[in-house]
């Protein structure tokens, strides 16, 4: 029993210190977005951090896990990585952390909702209603951007959340055959290679002051990546998932620190909305988990 506390204690701490990582990522490509083409900062994103990303998985695992997977579903899964990392890094530009985080939650929402036609998970109309009003949700947040639900910034973050919600149905596909590791390294790949060749007509020279940003962005990708198979492999998804909301928490607090925003009340509500529709969803999958495996 204080082992399996013990673990599930270990798994909650990396999400917590995966999370932080990647909300320290996420300001990083901020920083870059306004300077470089957003091909170009999703590359730098898979560049700078795939060598620690081979470093681990050679400690862990080997070479060999690497090639003996699937190679339609990683590429389908890399082309999606590609479209909503530029969108996300497109939407930067525009929008503070938090606001961009808050559309963003809507992806566990359409992870349900893609589950039912792709992979053929039964879902009820207590989930179907979760889904209705989490994206509505998401209306109260666009609201209050200045353009309605016009505004560029959070259509593009919509888009960055249909292509996360696309690639994590695609990772439960994988899960069956494919190890982490290889899933991690081969999504790198291919967002470094496809981001670079769409990128090259118009790349721009990195600028010395922005080394910086870009040793931070190498190594919070990396720890957040660890951190994140970590947090999974050692407690259950449904303990672990709902701490990806404590993202919003960091969001906030960068955006004042580095740019000294804040959200406004109408962001919170919506974001609210959006937060409690997801966790009962989550709330949903342990229920129903338990009920497979009492």
């Amino acid at each position: 029993m204080h082992s399996i506390a013990g673990e599930h204690l270990r798994g909650v701490i990396s999400m917590l210190v995966a999370v932080a990582a990647f909300c320290l990522m996420d300001a990083s490509l901020k920083i870059l977005a306004p300077h470089y083409p957003p091909m170009q900062v999703s590359a730098l994103r898979g560049l700078t951090s795939l060598p620690l990303v081979l470093v681990w998985t050679m400690i862990d695992g080997g070479p060999r896990q690497l090639f003996r997977i699937r190679w339609t579903l990683h590429l389908f899964r890399g082309v999606l990585s590609v479209v909503m990392l530029a969108a996300f890094i497109y939407a930067l530009q525009t929008l503070p952390l938090a606001e961009a985080y808050s559309l963003f939650f809507v992806a566990p929402l359409l992870i349900t909702a893609l589950a039912m036609p792709i992979l053929g998970e039964r879902v009820g109309w207590r989930r179907w209603t979760a889904i209705v009003v989490g994206s509505l949700g998401t209306v109260i947040v666009l609201r209050p951007t200045g353009s309605g639900m016009l505004s560029i910034g959070g259509i593009a973050v919509l888009v960055a959340a249909v292509g996360y919600a696309l690639s994590a149905i695609t990772v439960r596909v994988l899960g069956r055959t494919d190890s982490t590791q290889s899933m991690v390294v081969w999504m790198l790949v291919m967002v470094s290679v496809f981001s670079t060749m769409l990128a090259w007509p118009d790349w721009k020279p990195i600028a010395v002051e922005h080394w910086k940003p870009l040793v931070v962005l190498a190594l919070t990708g990396a720890i957040g990546q660890y951190g994140v198979t970590e947090a999974f492999r050692r407690a259950p998804a449904s303990l672990i998932a709902p701490l990806e909301y404590t993202a919003l928490v960091w969001g906030i607090g960068l955006d004042w620190i580095l740019w000294q925003t804040l959200p406004d009340a109408w962001m919170l509500v919506g974001a609210a909305v959006i937060v409690c529709c997801g966790l009962y969803l989550l709330r949903g999958e342990r229920v129903h988990a338990e009920a497979e495996h009492p």
